[in-house]
């Protein structure tokens, strides 16, 4: 089995990793999400060492598309049935194979991926099934940060937290080991 070393590419979920689960509808039907910060600074930080995030989920992305380009996602696929096939396609374009991937997720649908990737991972509340593929679990549930504890331990276990500080302008601050 691949270690986190081997990663250079994170696969994530959207809809119960990047957030919470829950979807906020206005009377015109219109979908709002909400994202943690911390998510966001850990994606930032995976991207400024040169690795790439991609993004996929069963559902469409009209109302987080905006939110995942803004971090500097150019890999994100919403409204797709077939996970695996998609992914495959990403990485594809980006050059990398499937056991160079870390996957974060939380459901029934992201399993096809878990079963694929070089190093799966399930968020704190992910179904039971997920959880037993896993290689990491998070402690902290989807939506609350989960994505940038992930990011931490990969980054950790690839000996590389200390530089992603060094990015963000923390190359002083004392790192807690893994």
């Amino acid at each position: 089995m691949p270690s986190p070393s081997d990663i250079k590419v994170l696969c994530l979920d959207i809809d119960g990793v990047l957030t919470d689960g829950r979807l906020w509808l206005d009377q015109e039907g219109t979908e709002f999400r909400t994202f943690h910060i911390r998510d966001g600074q850990g994606i930032r930080l995976w991207l400024d060492l040169g690795l790439e995030v991609v993004a996929i989920s069963g559902r469409p992305l009209a109302s987080a598309e905006h939110r995942l380009k803004h971090l500097g996602m150019k890999h994100v696929r919403g409204g797709v049935d077939d996970k695996p096939a998609v992914l495959q396609e990403m990485l594809a374009s980006i050059g990398a194979e499937p056991h160079q991937v870390a996957m974060l997720g939380d459901d029934l649908p992201d399993i096809p991926l878990a079963r694929m990737v070089g190093y799966p991972m399930a968020v704190a509340d992910a179904c039971d099934e997920l959880r037993a593929l896993a290689q990491y679990v998070t402690e902290t549930p989807g939506g609350f940060g989960a994505a940038r504890e992930a990011i931490e331990h990969l980054l950790k276990s690839m000996n590389r937290w200390e530089e992603a500080l060094a990015t963000a302008g923390c190359a002083d601050m004392e790192v807690r080991k893994a």
